[in-house]
């Protein structure tokens, strides 16, 4: 694939995306297993579920794939859980919750608006479930 210029938009929807991302890579830990460790939860287990789900993008978003910033954003929905629970329950800890929102906000919303706006300039689309039945009639037909 030839080499597209990513326009301003495009480059500003990914600083917020990997604000957010970073964001989440370096608050998650600090607060979670430094700051304010969690009474009655293993270490191991804070790290799989709060940690290793960030990991899981790491590498589509080093080689800048689109399609890996818009699956990110299901990641980025346990963050949010999290954030808005902690909301409630954790109120000593609002600096923190706080931080977790923002980030996950950015996070959310530079993933999608990037792998939008990438996806376009690549070329790339989802095709539309009528376009896709359109063929399969099409094809269907032509066998008998």
């Amino acid at each position: 694939m030839s080499k597209v210029e990513k326009q301003a938009i495009t480059k500003r929807y990914q600083k917020i995306a990997l604000f957010g991302y970073i964001g989440l890579l370096i608050l998650m830990p600090t607060w979670l297993l430094g700051l304010s460790p969690r009474e009655g939860y293993s270490t191991g287990f804070v790290i799989g579920l709060y940690i290793v789900p960030l990991l899981l993008p790491l590498k589509g978003i080093i080689q800048d794939k689109p399609y890996t910033y818009a699956w990110a954003n299901f990641i980025v929905i346990i963050y949010f859980l999290h954030g808005f629970t902690s909301l409630w329950v954790a109120q000593n800890e609002m600096v923190f919750v706080l931080l977790e929102l923002l980030f996950a906000s950015c996070m959310f919303i530079g993933c999608t608006y990037y792998a939008r706006y990438r996806g376009q300039e690549l070329g790339l689309k989802i095709r539309k479930l009528k376009e896709e039945l359109a063929e399969e009639k099409a094809a269907f037909e032509d066998k008998e």
